[in-house]
């Protein structure tokens, strides 16, 4: 897989783009506008610095000269007209990714592969809508894809065995350690995790048991864990955060009102924007 087409440029599609020129390959990153294309060049910028600072080997130009490797492009039959994979990063919404996926299986080429970086949707609820559901799979990453190297690999029952290894190759080829999940399943393993967590912290918040930052510090000091719940969802962004909690029970959709009112409205959407439960301005 030589042409690696990423649809979405937010803060995992950027680092998913960025990571798969870093390793060698020729990157087209789309987005919806020129705006949002603009916002991405400016996230490749600050990921060519923290990979320059941060991972070893990426010193001496190696990190700016993947920079180099990416392509823009706001027209969907542009972007994947070469491509080999397609790998699609939007908002985690059934029926925008099920509309995106019409709209690509009607200009993407025959051999092109589809593989979806949700984090809870499977890809069975996806496949027919893509038009070649033989050729589609989800391919799951965390974020801060430089640290957190894993890429989650998962069939629905009509992926070709032999797209599925193509993409486990793919997934080494970048630097990653594929994690194969033999069936389908919300939340992947990641997620299937991490989520009951941050529900609980959400819980926390909502019943007002406790601040963000009192939540955090106890997980930390208990634990040993690098960071908080609250903190992890700063990275991950709240606006994604908003969308996975919108879609639960009471509880989550209490979480996802909170997020809404007192972050998501006043722009406060996490390290992406300098500030969401807490700041990083400066």
């Amino acid at each position: 897989m030589d042409n690696i087409t990423v649809l979405g440029t937010g803060v995992l599609g950027s680092q998913i783009a960025f990571q798969t020129a870093y390793s060698g390959h020729q990157v087209v990153a789309y987005d919806v506008n020129d705006e949002a294309l603009a916002a991405a060049k400016a996230r490749f910028e600050k990921l060519a610095a923290t990979y320059t600072k941060r991972v070893e080997g990426a010193a001496g130009g190696k990190a700016d000269a993947a920079l180099g490797r990416i392509r823009y492009s706001a027209d969907l039959a542009d972007a994947v007209k070469d491509a080999d994979l397609v790998i699609e990063a939007v908002p985690e919404k059934l029926e925008l990714k099920r509309d995106v996926y019409t709209k690509l299986g009607e200009v993407a080429p025959a051999k092109t592969i589809f593989a979806t970086n949700s984090s809870t949707l499977l890809p069975s609820a996806i496949a027919e809508f893509t038009g070649r559901p033989e050729r589609f799979l989800a391919l799951h990453f965390a974020n801060e894809i430089w640290v957190h190297n894993t890429a989650e690999v998962m069939a629905h029952p009509g992926t070709d065995p032999k797209v599925y290894d193509e993409v486990v190759a793919f997934a080494k080829s970048i630097g990653m350690v594929p994690i194969q999940l033999h069936k389908e399943r919300s939340g992947y393993v990641l997620n299937s995790l991490l989520v009951p967590f941050l529900d609980a912290a959400g819980d926390l918040l909502v019943e007002g048991i406790a601040t963000p930052e009192d939540i955090d510090n106890v997980w930390r000091i208990g634990t040993g864990a690098p960071a908080g719940p609250f903190q992890i969802f700063d990275v991950v962004g709240l606006t994604t955060a908003y969308n996975i909690s919108a879609a639960g029970g009471p509880k989550q959709q209490a979480f996802a009102k909170l997020l809404k009112e007192q972050y998501i409205d006043k722009g406060k959407l996490g390290v992406a924007t300098g500030e969401g439960f807490y700041s990083y301005k400066g």
